[in-house]
């Protein structure tokens, strides 16, 4: 290779601090991944560990109906893959991602566990973090994503737009009778939507909204009657079921940071945005984040640039900015339209969804876009080196 195409790389010092212990968590949840985002696993190498309990999602119906309705017409329906033998996402379990992550980072960065932030200063050539155990870490850039109530965020005092849903996003597995043939079932309710999502085998993860005042009432009740509302809300289309895991309940906000960057640091994930989850995008929106800063921060690197400076963070905040209020906006808006029985709005939403079923064009640009393989997506969603 010429020598002018080689690149060499500085030798980098990675420290993670949590406050837990770095261990895989007891959630029930599984996630939808993008199809462009497994290719963010599969350049560390740790994809195929995280597939042992997974299933493509092939196929996606969509329905909507009111209280009472004994009918339940598909809507709208995707499948097909976004390349050979590719789907354009997989359901995989949360403990599953965690547990490959934590594997292969494990004795390559520094983690401390246990602890908490107290203070932050970003003034200066570096930062500087205190920590509850009196630690004081120096970093050139430091990347918080520490969820949608982050403390790293507060500590630099940057405002954020929130709206509070009054919804609960409640999440379980289930075991059913029936095979789902890798199908993604979402029913539009007044409550909110219902989605069944495959895994592996005759299980599926099930992901619904209820008022919070109803989602509380429905964790109290014993397995047997959780079940019966289960089947009702699928409309028995997997048959009898079984709960596989209880029940846990998730408040739902919407929350935008106003910036998502400050001089020597950058907001990731839920720190920056965390959205409605009606069309399974949060984490894919967070690991999107992930590959664009990755990209950015390598090619200052290259340059010998301050990977620190606000003229290179920046670079990250105006290339993700729009995706993720383009995503805010369309899960705030899904929401508001979906969760209701206003009849005319009704008409109104299964006449669209109609049209959109019937126009292939447009069905394919979604697929293309939720699996998160467009042309302007990073480099790594696309499946080329940084």
């Amino acid at each position: 290779m010429a020598a002018g195409l080689v690149h060499i790389m500085p030798e980098l010092k990675v420290c993670v601090c949590d406050r837990g212990q770095f261990r895989v968590p007891a959630d029930a949840r599984s996630l939808a991944l993008a199809a462009g985002v497994t290719r963010i696993f599969q350049s560390l190498g740790i994809w195929e560990g995280m597939q042992k309990d997974s299933s493509p999602i092939a196929r996606m119906k969509i329905t909507d109906s009111g209280p009472g309705d004994r009918s339940r017409p598909l809507l709208l329906s995707f499948e097909g893959q976004v390349a050979p033998g590719q789907p354009f996402a997989h359901m995989v379990p949360f403990r599953d991602i965690v547990d490959q992550l934590l594997k292969k980072t494990r004795g390559k960065v520094s983690m401390i566990g246990s602890v908490e932030v107290v203070s932050l200063d970003t003034e200066g050539p570096v930062a500087k973090i205190s920590l509850d155990d009196g630690a004081l870490i120096e970093a050139e850039l430091v990347v918080a994503a520490d969820g949608s109530r982050s403390k790293l965020r507060s500590l630099a005092a940057i405002n954020t737009v929130v709206h509070d849903y009054r919804q609960v996003g409640l999440v379980s597995t289930i075991s059913h009778e029936l095979d789902h043939e890798q199908t993604a079932f979402e029913h539009f309710r007044p409550s909110g939507p219902f989605a069944s999502l495959p895994l592996r085998g005759k299980k599926s993860s099930l992901v619904w909204t209820e008022g919070a005042k109803n989602a509380r009432r429905l964790q109290k009740l014993e397995t047997a009657e959780q079940v019966a509302h289960i089947e009702e809300a699928m409309g028995n289309c997997l048959g009898r079921t079984r709960l596989e895991e209880p029940i846990q309940g998730f408040p739902l906000r919407l929350c935008i940071a106003r910036e998502f960057v400050r001089p020597r640091l950058v907001l990731l994930g839920d720190a920056a945005h965390a959205i409605h989850p009606i069309t399974g995008q949060g984490l894919n929106l967070g690991l999107k984040d992930v590959a664009a800063l990755l990209e950015i921060l390598i090619n200052c690197l290259r340059r010998g640039q301050d990977m620190g400076s606000l003229q290179t963070l920046q670079d990250y905040e105006r290339w993700r900015r729009l995706d993720v209020a383009l995503m805010a906006m369309a899960t705030d808006g899904l929401n508001r339209l979906f969760s209701n029985d206003i009849v005319p709005l009704r008409i109104a939403r299964d006449l669209g969804l109609g049209l959109v079923d019937r126009a292939p064009v447009i069905k394919k640009a979604l697929v293309r876009h939720a699996a998160a393989i467009g042309s302007g997506e990073p480099r790594l969603l696309r499946g080329l080196e940084i």
